[in-house]
């Protein structure tokens, strides 16, 4: 490539990732990447022939992230999510405590039995109903939104199959999946441990210790649910201003209420609003669900997931089952309730799929002028060195490039790299393992380096709740680091104890 083409992709590319992270008049994450995109390819830096390329890579996922999102919609339509939050708040049977790590514990295990996206997709709704429904404070809905998000993200590490980007690259290393998860399990469980036990230290003094209890009966194939008042405990009264000062100031964001000067149809029933706050104890009006259309729904989307394993181990594409999933979905909810497909359109977040597909151009724009070159200049020899630094180099490496451009196109150009340096296998697998633990936990640290995480700030825009960069990144900046390191550290302790 010439000096003009790699000093134009270079400019290009650093005014993305400052308008990714300025965001001006709050525009859309996908702007930046697409107008970066559009640019690059005009000026044929990225021709004809790598858009197909970059269409065959993105085309297959994207589609399965869509049909994801279809069977998210349906399922929030027929009342799953309101039953999930209801069941998960009677557990807990009144503490606040107990609640988060039940949240904590259910986004794992949905990350390991879906993905992490559609992890996001389920979980998000689901607590956002918790939050609701308790009418907790801006600041105590904080802990329970921003903990599941993270976790279920980080949660894809464990096992290849929870996330698409993990498996893509599997092949290139020669790795299978019970290899996989041989060397991985026990190294990212650990990360996930610490990420856990760091964001409940973090938010102790946010999460609620008390919270209400829940009524649920069953009658005529219908559940309904009524909230019963916080348990009194005797103690000395409180003076009406002699609440602590709150040990995280920042965290009491006000933009996680509704705008003041915006009039919502639920604007009553917000979590926070001034009329709530102090009428905890108010027994709500029962909430119905039809448990026969709901039961259906959980066994076709079963039935649609475990399809995905079964038909990749026969070579059938996963995204043509999830398809007919999504469709036999909309189909039945149709039958039920005469409900059109509408609402899923309307609800879809296409922009996230332009992001991906534009992100993987700049990149590629990268790969086209030696980015992936350069590295294997300057890192083949660290790394080779011995295990310590394979594992260190190249999950910091991850960390900063999914941070930059998110972990999709980070993972294949991450992946490339390594395959090019002439590694040795031992090496080669455990830097592969690494830049994974990088391009999943250590992505974290910003909104953008996930495709779960900009799943994450949709949805609770879908629901007027604001979360801006700098509420991410003053509790991210403090855990992800620590999680990450402990990470990279086990994962070298465990391969080169008891593989190598």
């Amino acid at each position: 490539m010439s000096d003009f083409a790699t000093q134009y992709t270079l400019i290009i590319f650093f005014l993305m990732v400052l308008f990714l992270i300025w965001r001006p008049r709050g525009i859309s994450e996908a702007i930046p990447p697409t107008i970066s995109a559009i640019l690059i390819f005009l000026a044929g830096i990225v021709p004809l022939s790598d858009i197909t390329k970059i269409l065959g890579i993105v085309s297959g996922a994207s589609i399965t992230i869509l049909s994801t999102i279809v069977m998210s919609i349906v399922l929030g339509s027929i009342g799953f999510f309101r039953w999930a939050a209801y069941n998960l708040v009677n557990r807990a049977n009144g503490s606040g405590i107990l609640l988060y790590w039940y949240i904590i514990l259910l986004c794992f295990l949905m990350t390991l039995f879906f993905n992490n996206d559609g992890s996001i997709l389920i979980t998000t709704p689901i607590i956002i109903e918790i939050v609701k429904f308790l009418r907790l404070k801006p600041h105590q809905q904080f802990p329970y939104l921003l903990s599941g998000a993270l976790i279920a993200t980080a949660a894809s590490a464990p096992i290849a199959v929870s996330n698409l980007a993990n498996l893509i690259a599997l092949k290139i290393v020669g790795l299978d999946l019970n290899s996989y998860v041989a060397m991985m399990f026990v190294p990212s469980m650990v990360g996930i441990a610490v990420i856990s036990l760091l964001l409940y230290y973090y938010f102790r003094r946010d999460i609620p210790s008390r919270i209400p209890t829940v009524l649920i009966s069953y009658a005529q194939g219908k559940l309904s649910v009524s909230l019963s008042s916080i348990p009194h405990h005797p103690g000395p009264p409180h003076p009406a201003h002699s609440h602590p000062a709150h040990p995280h100031p920042d965290l009491h964001i006000d933009h996680l209420r509704h705008p003041k000067h915006v009039r919502h149809p639920r604007h009553e029933n917000l979590v926070g609003h001034p009329r709530h706050q102090n009428s905890i104890e108010k027994v709500d009006q029962p909430v119905e669900i039809d448990m026969s259309m709901f039961r259906v729904c959980i066994v076709l989307i079963v039935l649609i997931r475990a399809g995905l394993f079964i038909g990749a181990s026969f070579g059938i594409p996963i995204e043509l089952i999830g398809t007919i999933g999504a469709i036999l979905l909309i189909l039945y909810r149709w039958y039920k309730k005469r409900a059109g497909p509408l609402d899923i359109v309307m609800k879809t977040p296409w922009h996230i799929i332009l992001f991906a597909f534009s992100i993987y151009v700049v990149v590629y724009a990268l790969h086209n002028i030696g980015l992936t070159a350069l590295l294997v200049e300057h890192l083949r020899e660290p790394v080779s060195a011995n295990y310590l630094n394979a594992s260190l180099i190249s999950g910091g490496l991850l960390t900063v490039m999914s941070n930059l451009f998110n972990n999709l196109p980070s993972v294949m150009i991450g992946t490339f790299t390594l395959s090019e340096m002439g590694l040795n296998t031992s090496t080669l697998q455990i830097a592969y393992l690494a830049s994974i633990i990088g391009s999943d936990i250590g992505a974290l640290l910003t909104p953008i380096g996930t495709l779960a995480s900009l799943i994450w700030m949709f949805l609770l825009r879908e629901n007027h709740i604001r979360v801006s960069w700098a509420d991410y990144l003053k509790v991210t900046i403090m855990v992800i680091p620590i999680g990450l390191i402990i990470s990279l550290l086990s994962l070298y302790v465990w391969v080169d104890s008891l593989f190598f």
